[in-house]
């Protein structure tokens, strides 16, 4: 499974705030996009973007959930970590559990060398502060010590999940920033990136103005006519075409 989105849709997502997307996903008729409860490991770096690869936890079971279990290839947790394709990112329904582990440092690290472009779980993550080291964008609920097998039981791959609340398919876009994580479905993805460049341009504007001393009435929304004209003036100042 690959991306088809464009390669300038990507560069604008990467400099698209999660907010100014929940915005205009929101104009689209969404509302529920925002993963809740799942946080930034580190202090940032690149933008996290790119295409959903699901993993779905269950609850774990003893006679199934047991340390032998890792001796298999097909298991779908080592599994995902080995076959996601570069630029995607790893989404894991741990159904909000924190109590044990999704993962840990050695399999995010294995994913960041093989080019993937972050993970996101709405459970924990083990070694997080090894993890937040890594050049690798990582969200979870919260750190967590114990092995994913004492609650999870790792069940399918690729398939439509939960994660933080919000419904995540296979393939959907993937948007991470200091603030958290945005879900964008596939179909609408590549609009959305080019509305969220000129809407980021226009809040840049909005926000030279603010600093200048200008109130927001007819500014932010922009209901007053001149607003347009002064948009337009001021990208041509700041942006002028070659």
């Amino acid at each position: 499974m690959t991306s088809t989105l464009t390669d300038d849709a990507m560069r604008a997502l990467r400099t698209t705030s999660t907010a100014t997307l929940t915005t205009l996903l929101f104009k689209h008729g969404l509302r529920n996009t925002f993963l809740q409860g799942v946080r930034l490991l580190g202090s940032g770096g690149a933008q996290m973007v790119g295409p959903a690869y699901t993993l779905r936890y269950i609850p774990a079971r003893e006679d199934l959930d047991h340390i032998g279990v890792f001796q298999d290839h097909g298991h779908p947790q080592r599994k995902a970590v080995e076959d996601i394709p570069a630029g995607h990112v790893l989404v894991i329904d741990s159904r909000g559990d924190a109590s044990a582990a999704s993962a840990g440092s050695i399999l995010v690290t294995r994913m960041m060398v093989r080019g993937v472009a972050g993970i996101v779980t709405d459970g924990g993550l083990r070694d997080s502060h090894e993890i937040a080291a890594l050049a690798i964008p990582s969200y979870c609920q919260g750190p967590s010590a114990p092995t994913n097998l004492i609650k999870h039981h790792a069940a399918d791959l690729n398939v439509p999940i939960g994660c933080g609340g919000v419904p995540v398919y296979p393939g959907d876009i993937m948007v991470g920033d200091a603030e958290g994580v945005v879900v964008i479905p596939r179909g609408i993805a590549e609009a959305v990136a080019h509305e969220g460049r000129a809407q980021t341009l226009f809040e840049d504007f909005v926000t030279e103005q603010v600093l200048a001393g200008r109130g927001i009435f007819g500014l932010y929304p922009p209901t007053d006519p001149a607003t347009d004209g002064q948009f337009k003036a001021w990208c041509s100042a700041k942006h002028p075409a070659p």
